[in-house]
């Protein structure tokens, strides 16, 4: 069996926008250091936001994308997904309105003010990327919202970690943290033969603090 590690490009499913932590990073008068950061000109950097937003979730899709990523396959290997901008790169700059846009958008229903740039900016990293490049979407493929427009131009090549079947956000979240602190990359499945639902696995043990 061959032992070459194909280039890894991951896709980071959204996080909320529109709850509790996204009214405390948007109130004109917080003065943590984020939400006087976002009110800026130049505004904030759109991992810190999502990773601010999501807490242990997002944080561990980002730490562990930042792990295991081949930087040199494209100018930008991880992407993250807006409900209305396609997909962006963890560094780049929003503002208060852009996350204000983001949670106008109801992905439930996943219209095409969500779909057209997705599909766009997927159709130009499949052009950018090798041919031989895994896709790694970090995020739910319980339903079609993301998976869909993803398969439509990656296919086989978009793959999903095999522990995530049966876990829940806060879960999935400290499996890809622990995962990125001790270097071991999590294995995976094409998601369009993967099995999407499964059995609740066992509660993780604690992580060991370094």
């Amino acid at each position: 069996m061959s032992s070459i590690r194909l280039p890894r490009i991951f896709v980071l499913s959204p996080a909320r926008c529109d709850g509790r932590r996204a009214q405390a990073l948007l109130n004109p008068g917080a003065e943590f250091p984020l939400a006087v950061q976002l009110r800026q000109r130049d505004g904030a950097a759109l991992g810190e936001v999502f990773a601010f937003l999501s807490g242990l979730y997002f944080r561990g899709k980002l730490t562990y994308a930042r792990a295991f990523a081949s930087s040199d396959v494209v100018a930008a290997p991880i992407r993250i997904i807006t409900t209305n901008s396609g997909m962006l790169t963890p560094e780049d700059r929003v503002g208060i309105s852009d996350v204000e846009d983001f949670a106008r958008v109801d992905l439930s229903t996943a219209g095409d003010e969500f779909q057209m740039p997705l599909l766009q900016d997927a159709t130009q990293l499949a052009a950018d990327a090798p041919p031989n490049a895994l896709v790694v979407l970090l995020g739910s493929i319980a339903t079609n919202k993301y998976v869909g427009p993803l398969m439509r131009v990656f296919g086989e090549r978009l793959v999903f970690p095999r522990d995530f079947v049966g876990r829940g956000d806060m879960s999935r979240g400290g499996l890809m943290l622990r995962h990125a602190q001790s270097g071991t990359e999590l294995a995976y499945d094409a998601i369009a033969t993967a099995i999407r639902h499964g059995a609740r696995p066992p509660k993780l043990a604690p992580l060991r603090s370094r």
